[in-house]
């Protein structure tokens, strides 16, 4: 089934044959279904200690991220399907440059998760990046409420989410463990009608 979107930015494309696969286009980004093949690109993304200190999990070695890859290709094929975590890659030359995921957390709720690699920042990629996944969330998946949860220290980030709208719900004490200690998180949500009035 091929379903067509249109938001205010642009047009999203989900393409749901029998496999599973998707792809939403935004306007420098491709969000596709990983493949065993981005095992090495996407270790140079998540095995960068720059880009994981700002995440929840420590640096990934390669075997990590392989076994990592392995059930994020699984489970894009259950039905039904239990989280979306989508390669982002440039429509420029198609490279791999992050990962972007929904995952479904209750009823019409879903937590987002994004990263983009060290040398991708400041393209316009990770911004690109939310805005297809908040209208996945926002349209097809028809969610109530998405939220996110990040480092205190990861102040651009929080930034960002704002300007989309995000209200800061509060901190989440010792909520991560990574670099060795318990890490808060900030907490921050956006509803649906908050997006459609965007």
């Amino acid at each position: 089934m091929i379903t067509s979107v249109r938001s205010w930015h642009g047009v999203l494309v989900l393409d749901e044959p029998g496999e599973g696969s998707v792809r939403i286009d935004g306007e420098l980004v491709r969000l596709r279904e990983f493949t065993v093949e981005d095992a090495e690109a996407l270790y140079g993304i998540i095995g960068d200690p720059r880009v994981a200190a700002l995440l929840s999990f420590d640096a990934h070695t390669r075997e990590g991220v392989r076994d990592l890859l392995d059930g994020v290709v699984e489970r894009s094929a259950r039905r039904p399907r239990p989280d979306y975590t989508l390669a982002i890659t440039s429509r420029a030359d198609g490279a791999l440059v992050g990962f972007g995921l929904l995952i479904p957390t209750g009823t019409g709720a879903a937590k987002l998760g994004y990263a983009v690699a060290y040398r991708h920042r400041g393209k316009g990629y990770t911004t690109d990046a939310i805005r297809a996944l908040l209208d996945l969330g926002f349209g097809p998946l028809r969610l109530h409420r998405v939220s996110a949860s990040l480092g205190p220290d990861n102040t651009s980030s929080i930034a960002l989410l704002e300007r989309f709208g995000f209200v800061r719900e509060g901190v989440l004490r010792e909520h991560v463990y990574t670099g060795g200690a318990w890490r808060d998180s900030v907490l921050l949500s956006l509803l649906d009608h908050e997006w459609n009035a965007a």
